[in-house]
């Protein structure tokens, strides 16, 4: 048996497509497949370590000047391989430290404070809320009170170990502290929780909460964090509730028009479930504007637009299949003459496919025509794991395998 999965490999995702399964089950209906759903819990494969925190790897793309402005929208595959890592629960990880070093289960039982600014949880659940100045302008916080299987820009703050995540979602303490904390975030953004489904709406103060989420891009990758974290601690359910709200304000209510490229590149691909994220995607294409720029769709019907995609593949083999079909035959051969035309090898279908993947990297950032938020380069060197780097540090980027 061990022999078995130690020559287990996964397959490094090289395109949008290998990194995303959504449509891949997809029959024109939302019965969920088999092993669809992934708890966020799973067996570590390799001791391979996975480098640097991904949260460098996408950040400044969503800062980027956005290419809608000129029809040229593209999917980011730094953005893909960021959440395909995620869904698959950091495949070639190594854990980083002991069982006993449970400093996050600690910080949320109110034992430890957060470092460096030695706040205790309690503290921040009775004085932070409402506070928004302070929610806003400290950037310590959110990777404690939303911490992931990745190493953030706050190094003082640990990574969760999969066996530090299943202490946590067996310790309710730590679970109801986490949810007020969720509902602190949640009026910040103007947003309250309603059940303990996870449903979610407008809160009272959403028009002026509204506006400046909107105006303030750097929360839309402490949003992703959140997402991710509710994922990992036990609360998966409570994504599509408030991915949906997001996407409503964004692309119906026009409330948070800034917000809709981070919401559909990132937001909705931490789901793990394809036929949820299935039908958030369908209920975004009726209503995105315009509609051919839309290119987080089925590949059937991204044929042939912006967004290429894996509808390419059949076309491309019968093509090849019939390119065959016209090489001369052997009777063709003995009744002809021999000729340099007709030794010629024709053409393969696929060439270029390499520069065209190459050109990925030239991704999309936020809806906003070349605009960024006052100071957002700084907030992001403060800001926890998220959804990206710089271009520079790429090549740094660990590579996974597809969801």
């Amino acid at each position: 048996m061990g022999n078995l999965m130690g020559s287990w490999r996964y397959k490094e995702p090289s395109t949008v497509e290998e990194c995303d399964s959504t449509w891949e089950t997809d029959s024109e209906s939302d019965e969920k497949q088999p092993g669809e759903e992934d708890s966020g819990i799973s067996e570590s494969i390799s001791p391979t370590d996975s480098g640097k925190c991904a949260e460098q790897l996408v950040a400044a793309q969503q800062f980027g000047d956005s290419h809608e402005s000129t029809g040229k929208i593209k999917r980011s595959f730094y953005a893909a391989k960021d959440l395909y890592k995620y869904r698959h629960n950091y495949p070639n990880y190594k854990e980083p430290r002991q069982p006993s070093e449970y400093r996050n289960l600690r910080f949320y039982l109110n034992k430890i404070p957060l470092v460096p600014d030695g706040i205790y949880i309690e503290e921040i659940l009775n004085k932070w809320r409402g506070d928004y100045e302070k929610l806003e302008h400290n950037h310590t916080y959110i990777q404690w009170l939303f911490p992931l299987r990745e190493q953030g820009l706050n190094f003082y703050a640990q990574e969760l170990t999969q066996v530090e995540i299943k202490e946590f979602q067996s310790t309710r303490e730590a679970k109801r502290r986490f949810l007020l904390a969720y509902t602190v975030m949640l009026d910040f953004f103007g947003i309250a929780l309603l059940d303990k489904n996870g449903n979610v709406a407008r809160a009272s103060n959403w028009q002026d909460r509204f506006q400046h989420l909107n105006e303030s891009q750097h929360n839309y990758l402490r949003i992703t964090r959140i997402l991710k974290s509710l994922g990992e601690l036990g609360f998966e359910s409570f994504k599509p509730p408030l991915v949906r709200l997001l996407l409503e304000e964004a692309l119906v209510e026009g409330t948070l028009p800034n917000m809709r490229h981070s919401a559909l590149e990132y937001f909705v691909y931490t789901l793990r479930d394809r036929t949820q994220r299935r039908a958030l995607l369908r209920f975004a294409q009726q209503h995105y504007q315009p509609p051919e720029n839309f290119v987080w769709g089925p590949p059937r019907r991204r044929r042939g637009g912006t967004g290429g995609g894996t509808a390419g593949a059949k076309p491309t083999a019968a093509l090849e299949k019939s390119t065959i079909k016209a090489r001369p035959t052997k009777e063709d051969t003995e009744k002809r003459p021999a000729s340099p035309e007709r030794e010629e090898i024709p053409r393969e279908v696929g060439e270029g496919v390499s520069d065209a993947q190459k050109r990925e990297e030239n991704s999309v950032g936020l809806d906003r025509k070349g605009a960024k938020s006052p100071s957002s380069s700084a907030k992001l060197l403060q800001e926890g794991k998220g959804e990206g780097m710089s271009r520079l540090d790429r090549s740094e980027y660990e590579d996974t395998t597809p969801l």
